[in-house]
């Protein structure tokens, strides 16, 4: 399976205001692929109906071997175990540690094993550079931090498939170039990253594909 996303002919609302028609685009493995458009012009709501948190009201829209058409409540967890999802405010556990935050994780994926999910852990703490700061609550760490914890989150069961939702839009820019630099990397190991920004120097800055939402056309 190389099209890890494929849609045609797809209608975007926002609310009950259909705000894009007939898109169409598809998505391989490895690639980096920037989602662009206007505030309000439907990246958002584009990216929750890849991961099945809204319905897609008409076209076509297979996700990592998924028809979005035909999926039903008990196969939505089942892809979103192949996806890892980013958003800009973290929406990490505040109740508990990093170690914790990323346990809780691999536990709601049914992993049982104390020393699997500590090797996991630590494996992906040291991908994204918070090696040590496994005890650390959300609230001691910078927004950087927190949000290199969050990819840490969507990355530590390996998806095909990462989501992120500006996730560089509270940072300042030596944090957003440390997150963009992570982002980019992890397509080195085949994993595709579909990312929506309007942030056009940090495009500018780290160059790849970019996929405007209104035009329906990659630029």
């Amino acid at each position: 399976m190389n099209s890890l996303i494929e849609l045609k002919n797809i209608s975007i609302y926002r609310k009950s205001n259909k705000v894009v028609s007939n898109l169409s685009f598809s998505l391989d493995k490895g690639e980096f692929v920037y989602l662009i458009g206007r505030v309000g012009s439907g990246k958002s709501s584009l990216l929750k109906i890849l991961y099945a948190d809204e319905e897609i009201k008409s076209g076509e829209a297979n996700v990592v071997g998924y028809d979005l058409k035909k999926i039903s409540q008990k196969q939505i967890p089942l892809l979103r175990r192949k996806l890892g999802i980013v958003f800009q405010d973290y929406k990490l556990l505040t109740d508990r540690n990093v170690y914790d935050n990323l346990k809780f994780v691999l536990e709601a994926s049914g992993e049982k094993s104390k020393n699997i999910i500590k090797e996991k852990v630590y494996e992906v703490l040291k991908t994204v550079g918070l090696t040590g700061k496994e005890k650390r609550m959300p609230f001691e760490l910078s927004g950087g931090e927190q949000q290199s914890v969050a990819i840490a989150r969507a990355l530590i069961n390996k998806p095909l498939l990462v989501l992120a939702d500006e996730p560089t839009g509270n940072l300042d820019e030596i944090s957003s170039d440390n997150i963009m630099k992570l982002l980019t990397s992890v397509t080195d190991r085949g994993t595709t990253v579909l990312m929506a920004t309007h942030d056009m120097p940090l495009i500018k800055k780290f160059p790849a594909k970019v996929f405007n939402v209104e035009t329906n056309s990659f630029e």
